[in-house]
C-alpha cells in the first residue's frame, strides 16, 4: 500500500485496549483504491480524555472506538446518534469542525449478519456478556424480534440490567441450558488474551446447538469456531461483524459508500 499524505490529509483512528490492523490495512486500503486523501492509524491510550481531546483539538476526522472505551467515552463527546443512544454503547466517533457526533456501526452489522444468516426469529439463544458490545447485539436481537433469550453474565449487575433492558432472563452461568444458539460477545478466545485457547462455552452446548456466533474476530478462527465447524454447526464469525462495522464507519468519515467488490477486496486485502 502506497500512502501519500500531505499537510491536507484527513486522519482516522481507533482506540483500543488490544490495536489491531484489520481496521488499519481495510480503511487505508480503501481510501488508495477510491483516491481519497484520508489516513488511518490504530491507537491505544491510558488516558481517554486526553484522547479525544486530542481528537477534537487536531481535527482527527473519525475514530473508532473498541474494548474497554466503549462506554466511559459516552461523557467525552457532544452528541449521540440514536443508534449509540439506544444502546449507550459508541465505537464510532466522528468530529465535524470540533462537534464529536458518537455512533454504533456495531448494531447495524449485528442486525444485517442475522438477516444475511437468516436466523429463524424463534431461535433459542444464550448470549455471553454484558459489556457495550453485548448491549449492541442484545439490542439488535431485541429490535429484530427474537425473544427467547437469556444473557449470560458473572457480573450480576451489569448483566441483569441488560437483560431486563431487552426483555430477556439473566443467569450467571450457561449451566444445564442448551439454547440453539450460542453468542460470544467476551474476549474469550482473543488472541493474546488470558482465554486465548479456551472455549466461551463448554463442549456439550456447542455439540448441541445449532448456530455458533463468536463476535471476536482476532482470530477468526476462534476455538469456539472451530469446535463449531467442527460439529457441523452454522458459523457467523467475528470477521463478519468487523467487516461490515468498518464499511459502516468508513462512509461516516468519508461520506463514500464503495461499491460491493470493492468491499470484498478491502476486506481480503485486511486479512492479508
Amino acid at each position: 500500500m502506497q500512502m501519500n499524505p500531505d499537510k491536507d490529509t484527513r486522519l482516522c483512528i481507533s482506540l483500543s485496549g488490544r490495536p489491531g490492523n484489520f481496521g488499519l490495512r481495510f480503511h487505508n486500503h480503501l481510501y488508495e483504491q477510491l483516491g481519497l486523501n484520508f489516513y488511518y492509524k490504530a491507537c491505544s491510550s491510558k488516558d481517554l480524555a486526553g484522547a479525544v481531546t486530542g481528537i477534537r483539538a487536531l481535527g482527527i476526522r473519525g475514530c473508532g472506538v473498541s474494548m474497554p472505551f466503549k462506554e466511559a467515552v459516552i461523557e467525552l463527546v457532544d452528541e449521540l446518534d440514536a443508534s449509540a443512544r439506544a444502546i449507550a454503547s459508541i465505537n464510532t466517533i466522528v468530529n465535524t469542525d470540533g462537534h464529536l457526533k458518537a455512533y454504533n456501526t456495531d448494531y447495524i452489522a449485528i442486525a444485517q449478519l442475522l438477516d444475511t444468516h437468516k436466523v429463524p426469529k424463534d431461535t433459542t439463544f444464550a448470549l455471553l456478556g454484558s459489556g457495550g458490545m453485548a448491549k449492541a447485539v442484545a439490542s439488535a436481537l431485541r429490535d429484530g424480534g427474537y425473544r427467547n433469550g437469556v444473557i449470560v453474565a458473572r457480573n450480576e449487575a451489569t448483566g441483569s440490567a441488560l437483560a431486563a433492558s431487552c426483555g430477556y432472563d439473566w443467569q450467571p452461568e450457561l449451566a444445564a441450558h442448551r439454547p440453539q444458539m450460542l453468542i460470544n460477545v467476551t474476549p474469550v478466545g482473543m488472541t493474546g488474551g488470558a482465554e486465548a485457547d479456551d472455549l466461551a462455552f463448554e463442549a456439550d452446548a456447542i455439540d448441541r446447538c445449532k448456530i455458533v456466533f463468536d463476535v471476536v474476530a482476532i482470530p477468526v478462527e476462534t476455538p469456539l469456531i472451530i469446535r463449531g465447524r467442527a460439529q457441523g454447526k452454522h458459523v457467523i464469525t467475528g470477521l463478519e461483524v468487523i467487516a461490515i462495522q468498518a464499511l459502516e464507519q468508513f462512509v461516516l468519515y468519508t461520506g463514500v459508500r464503495p461499491a460491493a467488490a470493492q468491499f470484498q477486496a478491502a476486506v481480503a486485502f485486511a486479512r492479508s
